[in-house]
């Protein structure tokens, strides 16, 4: 018999549903203080459905967006904890409308007011990644856009790209070592 959609969560659980690995939903609740299952005796965690919901969203920030932790920290200083979990439901509709609102409620500027430089970090869709030199060490330029074969550097995009498959490589290795 499945829990009701507004159940408290084991952690297993949530790592089961969120292809999560259960150490990685303790590090997160070091680095993003809004997650904050409770804890039963023994330190058992259960997660409310709205902590799910947030981890899906900071989920999908990391892993499909390439977000950095610091970034999803600014993310959810900036916009809140409903803006991450929009977008961890795919609600874009709901995504919009909380942009809409930070952004009425942002103050006009004067005219001795300087505007702020635009962080990469604060755009949904644009990941801030930034990649160990020690696994691309090719080229010292951070130029967007393509790059030609034998110019001996990496874009950012290959760059991004090459790291997550080495994530990818990674986790199948941890996997692997599961199994011997």
């Amino acid at each position: 018999m499945d829990k009701s959609p507004d159940a408290f969560r084991t952690i297993s659980e949530v790592a089961e549903d969120l292809d999560l690995p259960q150490h990685v939903l303790r590090f997160w609740e070091t680095r993003f203080t809004q997650i904050k299952p409770m804890k039963r005796g023994g330190g058992r965690r259960y997660y409310r459905p709205q902590d799910v919901e947030l981890i899906k969203g900071i989920r999908h920030m990391l892993y499909d967006q390439g977000y950095t932790i610091k970034g999803v920290q600014k993310l959810l200083r900036e916009n809140g904890n409903q803006f991450l979990i929009a977008i961890g439901n795919g609600d874009l509709a709901a995504v919009e409308a909380i942009a809409q609102r930070k952004q009425a409620d942002t103050v006009p500027l004067t005219q001795g007011a300087q505007p702020r430089a635009v962080d990469e970090e604060m755009l949904v869709g644009h990941p801030k990644v930034k990649p160990s030199r020690r696994f691309f060490g090719l080229g010292k330029s951070e130029e967007e856009g393509p790059v030609q074969a034998d110019s001996g550097k990496l874009s950012r995009d290959n760059r991004a790209l090459l790291q997550e498959a080495l994530f990818d490589l990674l986790e199948c290795k941890r996997l692997l070592d599961q199994v011997r």
